[in-house]
């Protein structure tokens, strides 16, 4: 009786995570091995502000949720301890967290990904975690816009004086 209890518990966490993984933009596997619990705890706070989740499961209930939500090649990353990353919002603001939180811990390592159902290598995830923020990009976008309109503005103002000298 307690087996079946047990194991229904089970398959409705599996079903669980696999929905989450099914609406998630982002799902990154990593291994944590060597990380003290203050080190996690400082990286599960930076990741909830951009309403990320971070568990440590099983890796057999990981590997039968990935597989209830379609997504198959993973075996490999599900050796060892692993945690799992998920958003459901976007995918590149943790990104850019773990890769800073990699930067600063040797130990830390990023075992997979899948942005967007889609599986990605680790150093396209790494690539990802590189580019500039979507607010540095705008920024960079207006200085320039910014500059190329002064410009015409000059160059209109020096017509005038032209036209008004002559």
């Amino acid at each position: 009786m307690a087996n079946e209890k047990i194991i229904a518990q089970k398959q409705e966490e599996v079903s669980k995570l696999a929905e989450k993984i099914k609406s998630a933009k982002l799902v990154l596997l990593t291994d944590y091995r060597g990380i003290t619990v203050t080190d996690v705890t400082e990286l599960r706070a930076k990741l909830r502000e951009s309403n990320t989740e971070y568990s440590v499961l099983k890796n057999n209930i990981t590997r039968r949720a990935l597989t209830e939500a379609g997504i198959e090649g993973l075996d490999e990353a599900l050796i060892g301890p692993t945690a799992v990353i998920l958003n459901s919002e976007d995918y590149l603001a943790p990104i850019k967290t773990v890769y800073n939180y990699v930067k600063d811990n040797d130990f830390y390592k990023i075992k997979a990904g899948i942005i967007e159902g889609k599986l990605v290598s680790v150093e396209e995830i790494m690539t990802l975690a590189k580019l500039p923020s979507r607010e540095e990009l705008l920024s960079k976008l207006a200085g320039s816009l910014l500059g190329t309109i002064a410009k015409l503005a000059v160059g209109l103002d020096q017509v005038r004086i032209q036209k008004e000298n002559a």
